[in-house]
């Protein structure tokens, strides 16, 4: 779950590249929120690059930058894919992203699907609102660069602006990497807000 084009990419795309390669029957459905012309093509493009031909592409025409306003609406998307589809993992922003775009789909997600696994994941940006993590996945240096390309590569649209760089999110992967002790140094940060033990 998305709220805009590359934040699922920015987000969980190293973890994503890490299971298709090892898990390539994988079934994976995007769902972005929000997306003009140009961001949808890019959207679907880099959806289909990462995800490979398993994955299910929704991206839904919200108005970005007002989602508490839209919230009856997207609230219904949201119950929508609820009744067709069972997930085994969600990946989703932080409820306390502040964004509020980002914490709508957040917040969206949590009331929705109350008995799934659901890991939140962090957008660098402006408002210093990272935190701290209780969740970590491990990247190669491999995996870790290879994201880093892929979200310059094709989200074009958004390389004017300052923060976004390769080294931006090289960057944020090599400190969450040291904070979870990684192997070769690399990791994405997510906050898990509840999960069962089955034993």
């Amino acid at each position: 779950m998305g709220a805009h084009s590359d934040d699922i990419e920015i987000g969980c795309g190293g973890l994503i590249l890490s299971v298709m390669a090892r898990h390539p029957a994988t079934s994976v459905r995007y769902v972005v929120f929000s997306g003009d012309d140009e961001r949808s093509r890019e959207a679907r493009a880099s959806a289909a690059a990462l995800s490979g031909l398993s994955v299910d592409i929704h991206v839904l025409d919200f108005k970005d930058g007002l989602f508490p306003a839209q919230q009856p609406a997207i609230k219904s998307v949201f119950e929508q894919f609820k009744a067709d589809y069972e997930p085994d993992v969600i990946l989703t922003h932080h409820t306390l992203d502040l964004h509020q775009d980002h914490a709508t789909i957040g917040a969206m997600t949590r009331q929705t699907f109350r008995d799934h696994l659901i890991l939140r994941y962090e957008i660098p940006k402006y408002d210093a609102d990272l935190g701290g993590a209780n969740a970590y996945f491990p990247l190669t240096e491999r995996v870790a660069r290879q994201k880093a390309r892929h979200i310059h590569e094709h989200f074009a649209s958004q390389r004017g602006r300052r923060w976004f760089d390769p080294e931006t999110f090289l960057s944020l992967a090599r400190l969450r990497g040291i904070e979870c002790n990684a192997a070769e140094g690399f990791a994405e940060a997510f906050h898990l807000p509840k999960a069962t033990i089955a034993i």
